[in-house]
């Protein structure tokens, strides 16, 4: 294995420490704090109001009985009454403005640190869950931890209000406290353990249906819905286990906290009734001991407050798995200014669950020339294709770019100096334009792009041209490659590397691709299951089992009949004119399967014709994928 050079290893770029957990937590609250300052002041507000309107009412009410002016008193119950609503209303319009924000922080933090991360990093983090219901938990942080802080001003209000108007039926409301505070430590304790694990295997079953969705087609194909039902539904009876624990602790918190209140008002009242006839309290004092009562009794509502709190808490902590994946590191070097694109890989080992996925690759592309990438499903292809562009790291080895290691490339040098295209491009933005182009690009650039993928000859033909908005365009397989194809072709690269990115064109636009990427300066990568590419190309690396297995042009490694499998040619074809003879070629479908196209050779002209295959493309599917890695590409091999 090949050492890094010394000043490239002192030039990468040190991961970061893993951030404290709870710290994502803390970054909203902070991020909130203004608001959540409000809602707080908000709510002591209201609850100085609520607190003070049961003495103003008995006031009134013992002038009214007596027959002597009230008119001031009702006035401030009036004005007491207002403040409530107003504080109220203040808090639900802040809240649900402060929610927004700060769920669409988290969502964009998440999606940041997903991207960021290595691809192999992400596989199984469920973002689709975490990115909706748990970011909209989370996002109630800033209000929810205003709320809880604040639930407890009119409770103890009003039981400092019992104690005031009469000692007595204060102490008969206190004897119930212990009780509530054992009520409200369970929803704590339990109601949080409950939650997490719903939200997990909620998280289980997202992942579990966006893969069959993902393969939806071949599930159709293979007729096994059934199967894939009973697959994704699995987590259900966990899912429902949790949820029942979390209602049965919310509904048991609720249901005792609902009991004991009236109890407690009732004892309340009854102090007061007895106090009331012995003369120890007027009229007044009795309409504000149950008026204070009634809000010492809103302590259950501590519950609802609590129970926001550890949502938000749960919530967050999901979210934080995606924000806290480390980023993939990046130095700060540029590439030489004239370089050829020549790469070089030098005893690359990647490792996935103890498994060796590419082992000891040791391999020279040289500048401008074209490679051609085979081998059998799973010989670790796209994984190869990935460490070259450096979409994942090796585990050892080092992979060089007109000498320089890519680890030591600033982000931007890497993003300038390296172009994919895949088997399954997806695409963004709001028209074909935008798809391609992924950011400013002059209009010349973009037909020029498109021109050389072989695009414009159905980009042309929509309503509005390359101008036509995605969803107004329907798209075949074939078409979606071109696309992808020509986003690489927007810009001069060092290195264009191909994952399958041709396998859904028939064979005129193939020969037509082919030809714009002979005249593509830099060096080109290309993955491939065709003949006539591994023909056409400058030298094939032929790869299996992790291990480069041949290297040379395409007619010599023909001669091998193991090579020969690899397109699906018999053991006793030979090579014609370019080295293209054998039997049926394995193409790949919209759905991830092998299908082979018919390939025959007129013998007597040695000259050889491809019959193509329906390559259209169910937009509905998704990637493929290998289980054992994620590569990021959406074609692993």
């Amino acid at each position: 294995m090949t050492a890094a050079p010394a000043d490239a290893t002192r030039a990468r770029a040190t991961p970061a420490p893993p951030p404290a957990e709870g710290r994502l937590l803390r970054e909203a609250v902070r991020r909130g704090r203004g608001p959540a300052a409000l809602v707080l002041a908000a709510t002591a507000l209201g609850a100085a109001a609520a607190v003070t309107l049961p003495l103003a009412l008995g006031r009134a009410v013992d002038l009214l009985i007596a027959r002597a002016d009230a008119g001031s008193w009702v006035l401030l119950c009036t004005a007491l009454i207002a403040t409530e609503v107003a504080t109220d209303a203040l808090v639900a319009r802040t809240g649900g403005r402060t929610g927004a924000a700060t769920t669409a922080w988290l969502r964009r933090r998440a999606l940041a640190g997903f991207l960021a991360a290595p691809p192999a990093a992400t596989t199984g983090t469920g973002l689709p869950t975490r990115l909706t219901a748990n970011a909209l938990d989370a996002g109630t942080a800033p209000v929810a931890a205003a709320t809880a802080a604040a639930a407890g001003l009119a409770p103890l209000g009003g039981l400092a209000g019992l104690f005031l108007v009469d000692p007595w039926a204060g102490a008969a409301f206190v004897c119930g406290v212990p009780l509530l505070l054992l009520i409200l430590r369970a929803l704590l304790r339990d109601g949080r353990a409950a939650l997490t694990t719903y939200q997990e295997e909620q998280g289980r079953m997202a992942r579990l249906l966006t893969g069959a969705l993902s393969g939806a087609a071949t599930i159709a194909a293979a007729g096994t819905v059934r199967a894939e039902e009973r697959r994704v539904l699995a987590p259900l009876a966990g899912m429902r286990a949790a949820g029942e624990r979390t209602w049965r602790v919310q509904g048991r918190a609720a249901g005792l906290s609902g009991a004991l209140m009236p109890l407690l008002v009732a004892a309340v009242l009854a102090v007061g009734g007895v106090r009331l006839v012995a003369g120890h309290l007027t009229p007044g004092d009795l309409l504000a001991l149950s008026r204070y009562a009634v809000l010492a009794a809103g302590a259950g509502a501590l519950a609802g407050a609590l129970n926001g709190w550890v949502r938000a808490k749960a919530g967050t902590a999901r979210v934080e798995t995606v924000t806290a994946l480390p980023p993939t590191p990046h130095g700060t070097r540029d590439l030489p200014p004239h370089g050829d694109g020549t790469l070089a890989l030098h005893g690359v080992h990647v490792t996935r669950d103890g498994v060796p996925l590419l082992d000891s690759v040791t391999l020279t592309l040289p500048g401008g020339t074209t490679t051609a990438l085979v081998g059998p499903s799973g010989s670790g292809k796209s994984l190869l294709a990935a460490v070259a562009g450096r979409l994942t790291d090796p585990d050892q080895g080092t992979v060089l770019l007109d000498g320089t290691d890519l680890r030591t490339l600033s982000a931007d040098a890497l993003r300038h100096a390296v172009a994919y295209a895949f088997e399954r491009p997806a695409l963004f933005g709001a028209t074909i334009a935008d798809a391609v182009a992924c950011g400013p690009l002059p209009e010349p650039d973009l037909r020029r792009a498109l021109r050389r993928a072989a695009a414009d000859t159905f980009t042309d033909r929509l309503p509005h041209g390359p101008r036509t908005p995605l969803p107004e365009a329907p798209l075949s397989g074939g078409e979606l490659q071109r696309l992808g194809l020509a986003r690489a072709f927007t810009r001069p690269t060092r290195l264009l590397i191909l994952d399958d990115a041709t396998s859904s064109l028939d064979t005129v636009t193939a020969h037509l691709v082919a030809r714009a990427l002979t005249d593509t300066p830099g060096t080109r990568l290309t993955i491939t299951h065709r003949l006539t590419t591994a023909a056409q190309s400058d030298q094939v690396v032929w790869l299996d089992g992790g291990r480069i297995r041949g290297t040379g042009p395409h007619s010599v490694l023909w001669r091998d009949p193991a090579y020969r499998a690899v397109f699906g040619a018999g053991a006793g074809a030979g090579a014609g004119a370019g080295g293209d003879a054998g039997a049926g070629a394995d193409t790949v479908t919209d759905t991830g399967a092998r299908r082979r196209s018919d390939v025959r050779t007129d013998v007597t002209g040695d000259v050889r014709t491809e019959l193509p295959t329906d390559m259209r493309t169910d937009l509905h599917t998704g990637i493929r994928t290998d289980p054992r890695v994620d590569t990021g590409t959406g074609a692993a091999e």
